[in-house]
């Protein structure tokens, strides 16, 4: 009896070594690779009527998905379901998707190279390149390049990739931070609030033609 009474806490000590040495395990674990093929069949049933099959350069009202951080991806369409980012539509689409959903369709798109695009206004390419690599200093307007890149490559999670957008989807979004409509980075908020029509158009274009 005295034998027994002895084992039990030592029983229960071992248990909970398993237990914990088996925690400690999954949590050194890697994390599952996202499913590409998953992601591109979401891509095609569900993305597909407003950004094409691939995200490839479907209508210009609308981003192109292909070659973007999946990390930022994931980020818009998690405040699309949240609403933190307003759209009624995207909110619609968003909230059918799951974690893992989102985890594949961004890693598709980032595997995929957009087409090369092009300004269209050459009577404003200089003053969309002045702004996007110097800002407007008298205005405390901050050059796009600090935080997207020269090159528009953008950095994952906060700063989307913008080289070759559509300029009417970059131009669109810059008027909705302005006009507080979209409010889900403060400073581009700030940003958008300092710039005139002229400015954001000019900016937007020369944007389009990056590379």
């Amino acid at each position: 009896m005295k034998t027994a009474a002895l084992l039990k806490p030592l029983v229960f000590l071992l248990s909970g070594f398993v237990l914990t040495s088996a925690a400690m395990a999954n949590e050194g674990a890697a994390p599952a690779k996202p499913d590409l093929a998953k992601g591109q069949a979401i891509s095609s049933q569900v993305c597909a009527a407003c950004h094409t099959a691939d995200g490839s350069r479907g209508a210009p009202t609308n981003p192109i998905l292909q070659g973007q951080h999946p990390e930022y991806l994931a980020k818009q369409l998690n405040e699309f379901k949240s609403g933190v980012r307003n759209n009624a539509i995207m909110k619609g689409m968003a909230s059918t998707l799951s974690d893992e959903d989102i985890k594949n369709v961004t890693a598709f798109y980032a595997t995929k190279h957009a087409k090369e695009g092009f300004a269209k206004n050459k009577d404003t390419v200089a003053l969309g390149e002045k702004i996007y690599r110097g800002g407007i200093a008298d205005r405390q307007i901050p050059a796009c390049a600090a935080c997207h890149g020269p090159s528009g490559a953008g950095l994952p999670v906060q700063y989307p990739r913008l080289a070759g957008q559509h300029a009417d989807y970059t131009e669109a979004q810059l008027n909705a931070f302005r006009a507080g409509t979209r409010t889900n980075n403060v400073q581009m908020a700030g940003v958008a609030a300092k710039m005139n029509d002229r400015e954001i158009k000019a900016v937007a274009d020369y944007i389009a033609g990056l590379r």
